[in-house]
């Protein structure tokens, strides 16, 4: 989607980014701390490039998500995957899943709805885009890296989540219920394009569709 935006406006918006201190664990740790366990992935290190084909530019799904060591009472693991860098006043929610196994467990590749896939289950929330979906990392040319922070949250008991969790429901039953917290970031940048490429591609968005054009004469 976003990448048809000009790369010009990608430049314009460079220093507009939400922050990681919007990230839903940087929230939580102004008010206490809390204890870490792991979080990793086995396509890409923490703080590392995201491969391409788990965002808008490649097959857009899931990536493969692990995660170990969380509190051997934890009811169960939430996971929320923000983009600290999108151009907007809060981070983008690329992805929430619920209910999921609580001391260890992984998330293999693919596991969650996508938009040209179906996943396998999981109990997903909303996205920003208002998807229960994974929402593959799609940043606007031109606006450099973006960081995607994957959070992982061991509950203890209390309110349970609703069918699809937004944002909102999330982050009030995380204030409540965390324990502990496993956190991954990947990064993703859109490559600028050649000038002619880039050209091609405004003009292809500025043209009605076909089906208009046709429907006009």
């Amino acid at each position: 989607m976003l990448e048809k935006l000009p790369e010009g406006l990608g430049h314009a918006l460079i220093n507009q980014r939400a922050g990681m201190e919007q990230v839903l664990i940087n929230r939580i740790t102004l008010d206490r701390e809390l204890p870490r366990f792991g979080a990793a992935s086995g396509m890409f290190a923490d703080g590392a490039a995201i491969p391409s084909l788990y965002t808008a530019d490649g097959a857009g799904l899931s990536p493969p998500l692990t995660w170990r060591g969380a509190p051997e009472d934890a009811e169960s693991v939430a996971l929320i995957v923000e983009d600290a860098d999108s151009p907007t006043p809060h981070p983008l929610v690329h992805a929430i899943v619920v209910n999921l196994a609580g001391e260890f467990g992984f998330l293999a590749e693919g596991a969650l709805d996508s938009p040209e896939h179906k996943g396998l289950g999981y109990s997903e929330g909303r996205n920003s885009f208002f998807q229960q979906a994974w929402l593959p990392p799609d940043p606007p040319p031109g606006h450099g890296t973006h960081r995607y922070v994957f959070q992982f949250f061991a509950l203890r008991a209390g309110h349970v989540f609703s069918r699809v969790p937004g944002r909102d429901q999330f982050t009030d039953i995380i204030l409540e219920r965390a324990i502990a917290a496993g956190v991954l970031i990947g990064t993703y940048e859109r490559v600028l394009r050649e000038p002619a490429r880039q050209a091609e591609f405004e003009r292809e968005a500025a043209e009605p569709p076909a089906i208009a054009a046709e429907q006009a004469t």
